[in-house]
């Protein structure tokens, strides 16, 4: 019966994925390499041949080359809105539903909407016009993707506020890399191609450099190479009818280690194209009257983020953590298990044992892999 249900979900799925429009998402390193510029061209091109292209919003930051390419191209107004008493522009959502073209221009994937919009971020907007079966080309850099926030801050030691959730790219139909090499992109900086002359020097110290660029590049090209497998893997048929990818991660409310398993769980996730559920035991002992009002709070926000990373989320209450996990291994036809490595002194790992012991034992007869996640 389940299965049955499975199988009418996803004939509903390719009816809904049929009627969308197309999306293909630029992405890069930085900001800097062209995105906008390319995605500018693109218009110029498609406009050429017929095709009824506009540009519903993008971000020049007053570069020459990139304001040159505007011309010429129909751009639907912004929005007007007042913000703490200035009037301020953005993308004008209904308009763009309104007109209907056949080809709509984004940028700034990762953008926070005014106040007062339908939607918190672009990315709905944009989610809304795919909706209405309007083709979209945006773009984005690598740091906004939210499964990736915590490796970026281990590069940059910034914390990027404005992130997209990672099933954005996962629909995309189509995901280009516009890569330039580290002199390359230091060239154009340096030549004030990327920000005002003021602001070089700050750039050069803190985001763009050598180390930093190099491992956003690296970061960049393996999110299209995955996003390239997926594709070969779901377009092209095979045979074999493997027994499809499906992973729970487990989390407590222990907020660090809850976060790193759910966005490691979601990269996992997203390589193999697969479902994945987020799993919350609460047991006597984190019964609400029992744990702090701020280690509740966190729990919330950790299962909004998978929710937000396409995760499925599902909450019992069990004093037994293994029998619970279990049981959700069975009925969901789990084939990987994803949990947080134990931060604990050593009567504890002893006290703790149980649990991973009746967990390994009852699956070791199992075809359920482990992952232990630092």
């Amino acid at each position: 019966m389940q299965e049955e249900r499975q199988s009418a979900e996803e004939f509903l799925k390719l009816i809904r994925r049929s009627k969308r429009g197309k999306f293909k998402v630029y992405i890069g390193m930085s900001a800097g390499v062209g995105k906008t510029y390319r995605m500018l061209q693109e218009a110029h091109d498609l406009m050429k041949s017929g095709v009824k292209v506009k540009v519903g919003f993008v971000e020049t930051h007053q570069r020459e080359e990139t304001e040159a390419l505007v011309e010429g191209l129909v751009v639907i107004p912004r929005k007007q809105f007042f913000y703490k008493g200035k009037q301020v522009e953005d993308m004008d959502l209904e308009a763009i539903l309104a007109i209907r073209p056949e080809v709509v221009i984004v940028d700034e994937l990762a953008h926070s909407n005014m106040s007062g919009s339908k939607n918190d971020k672009r990315w709905q907007d944009v989610m809304d016009i795919l909706d209405a079966g309007i083709n979209v080309i945006s773009a984005v850099n690598i740091q906004h993707i939210e499964s990736l926030n915590a490796e970026v801050k281990e590069i940059t030691g910034i914390d990027i506020q404005e992130r997209i959730p990672d099933q954005v790219l996962a629909q995309a139909d189509e995901i280009v890399n516009i890569d330039l090499t580290v002199s390359d992109l230091m060239e154009r900086l340096i030549q004030g191609k990327i920000y005002k002359n003021d602001k070089i020097a700050a750039a050069l110290k803190n985001f763009f450099t050598k180390s930093n660029i190099l491992q956003l590049r690296e970061l960049a090209l393996k999110e299209v190479a995955s996003h390239v497998e997926k594709k070969v893997e779901t377009e092209i048929s095979s045979s074999i009818h493997a027994r499809p990818t499906r992973f729970l991660a487990c989390i407590s409310s222990n907020e660090k280690t809850a976060k790193a398993v759910i966005r490691k769980s979601a990269r996992l996730a997203n390589y193999f194209h697969s479902r994945w559920y987020v799993l919350y035991v609460q047991t006597t002992r984190e019964s609400p009257n029992k744990i702090s009002l701020a280690k509740q709070r966190h729990l919330i926000n950790n299962l909004k983020l998978a929710t937000e990373l396409g995760a499925e989320i599902i909450k019992v209450e069990n004093n037994s953590v293994a029998q619970a996990i279990l049981q959700q291994v069975e009925e969901r036809k789990i084939t990987t298990i994803c949990i947080g490595k134990p931060r604990l002194q050593l009567y504890q790992i002893i006290l703790a044992s149980n649990v991973f012991n009746q967990l390994l034992k009852k699956l070791s007869s199992s075809a359920v892999d482990v992952i232990i996640m630092s």
